[in-house]
C-alpha cells in the first residue's frame, strides 16, 4: 500500500511539472496551405498538440493588434503557459522564447512577438492560415529551419508555387477588421 501510495505522489508530481512547461515543437514536412495559394511542405513550429502556430505582423507587447476585445482570440486563440519557467524549443527554432502576462494569463512569445493557433486549423501538423490578413496585419506561420528538425534532412520541391493571397473586399477575412 505504501508503494502504491508513494508511486502515485510521484506520478502526481511528474504530472503538475509538465504542466507547467512547454516546448514549441517541429513539424517537419507539414502541409501549409495559404489561402487561394499551392500547397507547401515546410518545417513548422507546433505547440505540444502539433498545432500550428502563427504570427501576426505588427503585433508586439508594445503594440498588441490581435486583442480579447477586439475578437481575434475567437479566431487566433494565444498560446499559454502556466508558467515563465519550463519553456523550451525544438532545435530549429532561433528566436528566443519569452512570455508575456496579459489579461490575466501568460502568453508564449517568440522573438518579442506573441504567438498563437488558428482555430479553424483541426489537423496536426497542417497550417490554414498563412497569409490570412486580419486584425490589423498578415498571420503567418512560424517557420522551423529543416534541418534541425526531428528526423533532418531539408524540405524540397520540384514544382515552384505561387501563393495568392484571397480577401474579401474589404482585405478582410475574418471580421471584425479593426482597419
Amino acid at each position: 500500500v505504501i508503494a502504491l501510495l508513494s508511486g502515485l505522489a510521484v506520478a502526481g508530481l511528474v504530472g503538475v511539472a509538465v504542466a507547467h512547461s512547454f516546448t514549441l515543437e517541429v513539424a517537419k514536412n507539414a502541409k501549409v496551405m495559404p489561402q487561394g495559394g499551392s500547397v507547401k511542405h515546410e518545417s513548422i513550429a507546433t505547440n505540444s498538440k502539433e498545432f500550428a502556430v502563427y504570427e501576426l505582423t505588427g503585433d508586439r507587447k508594445s503594440h498588441p493588434e490581435c486583442t480579447n476585445a477586439n475578437g481575434c482570440f475567437k479566431f487566433w486563440p494565444p498560446v499559454k503557459v502556466g508558467s515563465a519557467h519550463g519553456l523550451s524549443k525544438a532545435p530549429g527554432i532561433s528566436r528566443k522564447l519569452g512570455t508575456w502576462h496579459r489579461n490575466g494569463f501568460l502568453q508564449v512569445t517568440l522573438g518579442g512577438h506573441p504567438l498563437y493557433t488558428f482555430a479553424p486549423d483541426t489537423h496536426k501538423a497542417v497550417a490554414t492560415g498563412e497569409g490570412i490578413m486580419s486584425f490589423g496585419g498578415t498571420w503567418h506561420v512560424v517557420k522551423a529551419s529543416a534541418s534541425g528538425s526531428r528526423g533532418g534532412g531539408q524540405t524540397t520541391s520540384s514544382n515552384p508555387t505561387t501563393t495568392t493571397t484571397t480577401t474579401s473586399p474589404g482585405g478582410c477575412l475574418y471580421p471584425p477588421c479593426p482597419y
